[in-house]
């Protein structure tokens, strides 16, 4: 392995074309003894494996001498390395879990982009819920985000492809593409009857980090947040949108614009945003936690306490803060890090719906310079030792958005933590 990087993504952003095909089959007509084709390896590393590969070995020298690309429309020259990297790529998938994936050259290369903070697609992110293929959150004023696709939404086909039985890389391949062309959706969403179908023209995304606002304590209720400058009396507001390489950075600035305003009144809306890099969420906690404070521990599969991740101390702000965190559906994985801890070490108030639940911890490996694999090594607990996988997070005040407030342009849950900062 030549690196390693531990990362809490929700899901992988949707973008990537692939195709599918259907396989059949016929029993041969001549036994070939197992013996006779299982070919003689010797392990680079030397490392001695009790597992027994000669099925597999049997497998590739039956391919070598049996199979004719002729034969079929849909098949491609395939050359031994790409066989490989389809080999691993099944025992990932084998494991059951959407986020341990195998990267050959071009996913690898594709998913570097998409961390980087750039891509072409549609604009959102999957995951699984509920054993489903789930929207995990649209990025903002993305394709998919002005198309109407929400947070939450069940992806039930992928253009006339039904999709339940496909992975999360998989679906991401599918709904993937150059920019200009048109992939169409069809979605389960809770409260409405019959499917949602939508068609979205992919585009090159750049992923929003932050925006910074205020709003004014005296709108009227169901006003949506009024622009006023920075004001004395008025509410700060910091809209983070994912935890990329350079959030920390842009969060620090935004606090900074804060801590300028005169304000003590802080809302960090976290709605709509799938998580990043754990080392983001980290560093935003430390602006609020005393140093050694506990933001998020990893448990590992065995059961065990693996890591503590504490705050770094910065903790610049007087007991006079008062801050609430939006949250929602779509707020996952970083983002419910960043608001169990804050919650849970008393310096926010949690307004919105619970979040998504992604609680797993993937580590980013390169394989080769120009592969690599992200698997789930353990799952993260908050500092009081909750599952967020199991549990996500539930607010304190737990405020519906509902189809009507988008259309009406309401935002409840923005009045909720308004009218709690203006007491």
């Amino acid at each position: 392995m030549n690196s390693s990087k531990r990362v809490t993504l929700a899901a992988v952003m949707a973008a990537v074309l692939c195709t599918s095909y259907f396989l059949g089959f016929k029993s041969g007509v001549k036994s070939v003894p197992a013996e006779s084709l299982v070919a003689s390896v010797v392990n680079k590393d030397g490392e001695v494996s009790d597992v027994d590969f000669s099925t597999f070995w049997t497998a590739w020298k039956i391919l070598d001498e049996k199979f004719s690309s002729n034969a079929t429309s849909t098949a491609t020259s395939t050359s031994n390395q790409e066989r490989v990297w389809g080999a691993i790529k099944g025992m990932t998938e084998s494991l059951g879990d959407p986020y341990t994936v195998f990267f050959p050259p071009e996913e690898a290369e594709i998913f570097k982009s998409e961390i980087a903070g750039s891509f072409s697609g549609v604009g959102m992110e999957v995951g699984i819920k509920d054993g489903k293929l789930a929207v995990v959150a649209p990025i903002k004023d993305s394709p998919a985000d002005k198309a109407g696709v929400k947070a939450g939404d069940f992806i039930v086909k992928i253009d006339d492809l039904d999709s339940l039985s496909l992975s999360t890389d998989k679906a991401v391949k599918l709904i993937r593409g150059e920019s200009g062309t048109v992939v169409k959706l069809t979605l389960a969403r809770e409260g409405v009857a019959n499917p949602v179908v939508i068609s979205i023209t992919r585009a090159v995304i750049d992923i929003p980090t932050i925006k910074t606002d205020t709003v004014d304590e005296k709108s009227a209720p169901g006003d949506a947040p009024k622009s006023t400058g920075l004001r004395k009396d008025g509410i700060f507001v910091v809209s983070l949108y994912s935890f990329s390489a350079n959030s920390a950075n842009l969060f620090r600035g935004a606090l900074k614009d804060f801590v300028n305003s005169g304000s003590s009144k802080l809302i960090l809306d976290l709605r709509g945003n799938p998580g990043g890099y754990l080392e983001a969420a980290v560093d935003m906690a430390s602006w609020f936690l005393p140093s050694g404070k506990v933001i998020v521990r990893e448990e590992s599969h065995s059961g065990s306490i693996d890591r503590e991740f504490r705050s770094k101390g910065y903790d610049i702000f007087t007991d006079k803060l008062r801050m609430v965190i939006l949250v929602d559906g779509g707020s996952a994985s970083a983002s419910e890090i960043l608001a169990g801890a804050l919650s849970e070490h008393g310096k926010a108030t949690l307004v919105g719906t619970k979040t998504f639940g992604k609680g797993s911890v993937q580590e980013l490996i390169s394989i080769t310079d120009d592969t690599s694999l992200k698997v789930t090594v353990a799952r993260w607990l908050t500092p009081n030792g909750k599952s967020i996988s199991h549990e996500g997070i539930v607010p304190d005040h737990v405020v519906p958005f509902t189809a009507d407030d988008a259309k009406a342009k309401r935002d409840p849950q923005m009045d909720k933590a308004v009218e709690l900062l203006s007491k």
